[in-house]
């Protein structure tokens, strides 16, 4: 707990990215205004992040692109002159954020990660740190920020905003006839980052979801070559109705998306979180990290994990023996999912939620 004697008067938070990661804090943001509804909150966001949070009420939101460098980050050092908050939530374990938050951001207490959970000596540049909290989901791993100012548990909220062009853009790509599956089939592309399943799997349970329970699906996704590409593949796979909105809708209104999906279906990436914060059902496709750390916070029985059978079949080793943020690193590791494993996971999701 920290020496507070009083409710801080203002909390500057600083997380960056990523989209799933800033979908799981807003609920500690949520529970800091509940209990200290006077307290003003600043959160330093990327770019994407922004957009995807943006008009989250009574939280100011600076966005920052890392892309900037230097000069960005002089860029905040004089947006915020002058200003002297009086907590500092460090939740970004980078480097560059613990040099971007010395250059720019006053507070006398900085909050940080535990040792054990520090990455980029990020515990370095703070004088607090969280009390050690082994085996955390990355949820409650910012939750921990909130209890340790001293704020008490709370039921989970992020009521995040959607504005009414969203709306509209959203309902633009929605069947009106019937129910919809929302698939985001790829996640962000990063160096020996492998967290997509096949394009074949995924145009098997397209086929079934629709021959089964009438269900249209609804392809989403960014603008980059990969996902366009995945998508061209899974359209000509399969023969039922789809709509492909891959690389066409802004980040609201794939939330609005998710929000009025019958279900959604993602590897390890930023819309089965988006999905939890809209209270959407969703199956999660695990292999390369682990579910109990990284996975849609309130969907963890309808997660398909491989993840166990991924350690032992690529790091010659059990689960119990790898640390608790280990990835599996290898190109073949999401093809131990197999379509009967999701089509499981869907009907007892679908059977659970009639």
């Amino acid at each position: 707990m920290l020496p507070l004697s009083s409710p801080p008067q203002s909390i500057c938070i600083l997380r960056l990215s990523a989209l799933g990661d800033v979908c799981n804090l807003v609920p500690s943001v949520r529970a800091i205004q509940k209990h200290w509804p006077r307290t003003s909150i600043t959160w330093i966001l990327g770019q994407a992040e922004y957009t995807l949070l943006e008009g989250l009420s009574g939280v100011e939101l600076i966005p920052y692109d890392k892309k900037t460098g230097l000069a960005g980050m002089w860029r905040l050092r004089q947006q915020l002159k002058g200003r002297q908050f009086d907590v500092l939530l460090h939740m970004q374990q980078a480097i560059r954020a613990s040099l971007l938050a010395k250059l720019a951001i006053s507070a006398p207490i900085w909050l940080g990660y535990d040792s054990a959970r520090a990455k980029d000596k990020q515990d370095w540049f703070c004088n607090h740190h969280l009390p050690p909290h082994p085996k955390a989901h990355v949820l409650e791993s910012f939750l921990d920020f909130a209890y340790a100012l001293g704020v008490p548990e709370t039921p989970l909220c992020w009521d995040i905003p959607i504005n009414e062009a969203a709306e509209r853009e959203a309902f633009s790509w929605q069947p009106q006839t019937t129910e919809y599956v929302l698939i985001s089939p790829c996640s962000t592309q990063r160096t020996r980052n492998f967290r997509n399943w096949s394009a074949s799997g995924y145009a098997q349970v397209i086929e079934y979801l629709y021959h089964k329970y009438g269900l249209v699906t609804v392809l989403t996704g960014g603008r980059t070559v990969q996902e366009t590409e995945y998508a061209q593949s899974i359209r000509h796979a399969v023969s039922t109705p789809l709509i492909n909105a891959v690389g066409q809708t802004s980040l609201k209104a794939l939330l609005a998306l998710i929000r009025d999906a019958r279900l959604v279906i993602a590897p390890d990436s930023g819309p089965v979180h988006m999905a939890t914060a809209m209270q959407t059902p969703v199956v999660g496709l695990y292999a390369t990290t682990n579910p109990q750390r990284a996975a849609p916070y309130l969907a963890q029985p309808w997660v398909v994990n491989k993840y166990p059978h991924a350690v032992q079949t690529y790091l010659n080793t059990q689960v119990e023996a790898v640390t608790w943020g280990q990835r599996v690193r290898h190109p073949q590791a999401m093809n131990l999912i197999q379509v009967e494993d999701v089509i499981a996971r869907l009907d007892a999701l679908i059977q659970h939620t009639a």
